[in-house]
C-alpha cells in the first residue's frame, strides 16, 4: 500500500455526521478508521470480534460494544432478522451523544447493520420508500424481505429519544416512550 492511501472497510458509509456504518474492518482499513477518531464501535454479531480487531480497537481506546451475544438466538442464523432487543439497545447507544463518533458494523455491513440503520431512519421520520432504498443500496443484490418487513413493522415507540440526543440526527425528544 502506498503511503497516504486510505482504504475504507467494506460497505462503508456515512449515516450522519459522526455516525458511520460498515462491514468487518480489516487491517488494511485501520488507518482509514483512525482518521474518524471513533469513540464507539457497535459490533452486531453473535460471534466474538476477531482478536486482531478487538486488540486494535483497544489500542485506539475505542469502546467495542458487542450486541447480539449469548441468548440472542436470532443472531445465530444469517437468515433471521436481528432481534428487536438488539435493535432497541443499538438505537439507545446511537442516540447517546457520548458514543460519538460511532461506527455500526456487522460482518458485511448489509443486513444487521442495515436493519438497525433502517429503524433509525424511521425514528428520523424518513418515508418507508427512502428507508428501504437505503437498505437495498447497502445490501446490494442480497436484500432480505424479512429484514425489510422488520424495518417496516418496527415500533419506534419502543425507543425513548433522550432530551439531548445527537443534534445531527434531527430527532425530537418528545418522540418515543419508555418501553414497558
Amino acid at each position: 500500500m502506498r503511503a497516504g492511501i486510505l482504504v475504507p472497510p467494506q460497505n462503508f458509509g456515512l449515516v450522519e455526521d459522526g455516525l458511520y456504518r460498515s462491514g468487518q474492518p480489516t487491517e488494511l482499513s485501520y488507518p482509514f478508521l483512525e482518521q474518524l477518531q471513533l469513540r464507539t464501535i457497535l459490533h452486531l454479531s453473535a460471534d466474538e470480534p476477531p482478536a486482531e480487531f478487538a486488540s486494535w480497537a483497544s489500542e485506539q481506546r475505542i469502546q467495542l460494544v458487542r450486541l447480539g451475544a449469548g441468548a440472542d438466538a436470532n443472531m445465530l442464523s444469517p437468515w433471521k432478522p436481528v432481534s428487536e432487543e438488539v435493535v432497541v439497545e443499538g438505537l439507545r447507544r446511537v442516540l447517546d451523544p457520548s458514543s460519538y463518533p460511532l461506527l455500526v458494523m456487522c460482518n458485511l455491513g448489509r443486513h444487521r447493520t442495515g436493519t438497525l440503520i433502517g429503524c433509525l431512519r424511521k425514528l428520523q421520520c424518513w418515508s418507508l420508500t427512502s428507508v428501504l432504498e437505503e437498505y437495498r443500496r447497502h445490501a446490494c443484490a442480497k436484500s432480505r424481505h424479512l429484514n425489510e418487513q422488520f424495518i417496516e413493522l418496527f415500533d419506534i415507540d419502543l425507543v425513548r429519544v433522550p432530551e439531548h440526543s445527537p443534534p445531527q440526527l434531527h430527532l425530537q425528544a418528545e418522540r418515543g416512550k419508555p418501553a414497558g
